[in-house]
């Protein structure tokens, strides 16, 4: 599988702007700028990088905590994931993944085990250079 996204620039560092785009369609011309990546805290300003690595590190780590479950033989009801990323002094030093999950008949220490074997083993996890924690609850 490949996936192209497309990212255009204009003008410098501080004054310019972009645009992404992705083969999905899931986004268009979605904009970014330094203003929406360093100065718009509330995201109205646009996307930043660090955003799309969190949205992509908690939609994957989700997926794979799924099939990592079906093949322990339980089937989740939902998994809910935040991902709150720092990035501090110009380099991702963390992200910080909160689940909650529900999970029919599964005990509690079985599935920590299993949340951090999807934690460990997700395909986004694997190309991040960063500690990843994990708070997992069922609930």
């Amino acid at each position: 599988m490949k996936r192209k996204v497309n990212a255009v620039w204009s003008g410098d560092g501080a004054d310019g702007k972009g645009t992404l785009s992705a083969q999905s369609g899931a986004f268009k011309n979605m904009p970014y700028s330094f203003k929406s990546r360093f100065k718009n805290n509330n995201g109205t300003l646009g996307t930043n990088p660090e955003e799309l690595i969190a949205a992509a590190l908690a939609g994957c780590f989700n997926m794979k905590l799924s099939f990592v479950l079906n093949d322990a033989g339980f089937s989740p009801e939902t998994l809910e994931t935040d991902a709150v990323l720092t990035f501090d002094e110009g380099v991702v030093t963390n992200i910080a993944l909160s689940l909650k999950a529900n999970v029919g008949n599964i005990d509690p220490k079985k599935f920590e085990l299993l949340a951090n074997e999807a934690k460990d083993n997700c395909p986004i996890s694997a190309v991040l250079n960063c500690n990843i924690t994990l708070d997992a609850s069922l609930g």
